[in-house]
């Protein structure tokens, strides 16, 4: 209707053809990709500005991280979107069709897999904040987690490249499948080690600055990483384990402990009268009732051993620390001595005794 109006000298000019397409086609194609493109930039201002108003007035994450992940795409992003819907209303050689096609393509998944990846961390990573917040091995964790999804995700897109360049993937498919097994089968070792640092995680039985005790050995965390947990020694040195060795083993868990149940036991000489030794249950209850921070549980004469008059003491430190353990046991054997020398008994020590008889 418009060209009807138009002087013929100009309808002449927009009915040229320039590489199989008028004049006049070109310029539609010019409108489409200025209105596609000015379309996708005022709906990208339009959502950008309701997620940032609802950022502003909510507290949580998910919002901050959806505002984000729109200002990552970019201007470049648009445009190319732009070119390829405009580049539809012109007739192309079957060849530049193609490539615009497969470059499209390209493109758009290789900007999806990244825009995965971001999601998947963020997800990832509040998963692993809600189960244990400020945990060093849910870093852990999700850092390794991370790098299996991002490798699963770029091995989808470039199977998906594939399947649009016309490429049978189905083979391919097969193929990863029969490699997979075999990898699986040449590596379980390795596999096991990553399952097992997974349910590290999950089951928590210990953590990053954890003191813990494995058979003879005994130190504290480091890392928890994707095969290995290295652990400091008390002497220094680092000591690695296979996670598979430690989710089989009885892990003695110091970290977690409460408060301390100490046992202690002494001896005094048997030649210790019985006045003297039914004083001495009580003057323990007395010397440990003393201390603060320490719940006194019982003291008996327990046994009558080899060279002893054994005793046995049961009390608990209200505090897992090590070192306030040691200053308890040490002023309790300290006020022990004081009474016993004030008492005249003596502790007993490996002794023997001969008794010799003279026959006529």
């Amino acid at each position: 209707m418009l060209s009807s109006v138009l002087p013929d000298g100009v309808r002449e000019m927009l009915g040229h053809v320039y590489f199989g397409n008028s004049v006049k086609t070109y310029l539609i194609a010019c409108g489409a990709f200025l209105g596609a493109l000015l379309l996708l930039r005022l709906l990208r201002w339009a959502v950008l500005s309701r997620l940032q108003a609802w950022a502003k007035r909510t507290e949580t994450l998910v919002d901050d991280f959806l505002v984000g992940l729109l200002k990552h795409l970019g201007p470049l992003f648009y445009l190319l979107i732009a070119i390829y819907l405009s580049s539809g209303i012109l007739t192309l050689p079957s060849g530049l069709e193609r490539a615009i096609q497969i470059f499209f393509v390209v493109v758009l998944t290789f900007k999806a897999v990244r825009v995965l990846q971001e999601v998947s961390g963020f997800f990832l990573k509040r998963w692993a904040d809600r189960a244990q917040p400020e945990d060093p091995t849910s870093a852990v964790v999700v850092e390794n987690l991370s790098k299996v999804v991002r490798v699963f995700l770029w091995v989808a897109g470039v199977i998906f490249i594939l399947d649009n360049l016309g490429i049978n993937v189905t083979s391919i498919i097969a193929g990863l499948g029969i490699g997979g097994i075999a990898v699986a089968l040449a590596a379980q070792a390795v596999l096991g080690d990553a399952f097992s640092a997974f349910a590290i995680f999950m089951d928590k039985p210990f953590r990053v600055g954890d003191f813990v005790i494995v058979g003879d050995l005994l130190g504290t965390v480091e890392h928890i990483g994707f095969k290995t947990t290295r652990v400091r020694s008390l002497w220094g040195e680092e000591v690695v384990f296979s996670n598979t060795d430690l989710t089989n083993s009885r892990i003695k868990n110091y970290k977690q402990m409460q408060l301390r149940r100490i046992i202690f036991k002494f001896g005094v000489t048997y030649q210790t009268p019985l006045t003297k030794l039914k004083q001495i249950p009580k003057l323990v209850e007395a010397i440990i009732k003393e201390i603060e921070g320490v719940e006194f549980m019982r003291a008996h004469f327990k046994a009558f051993g080899d060279y002893s008059l054994d005793f046995e003491a049961l009390y608990t430190v209200l505090s897992p620390d090590y070192n306030r353990y040691m200053d308890v046991q040490q002023q309790i054997n300290f006020r022990l001595a004081e009474e016993f020398q004030k008492l005249g008994v003596e502790f007993a020590y490996p002794t023997q005794t001969l008794f010799v008889s003279k026959q006529d």
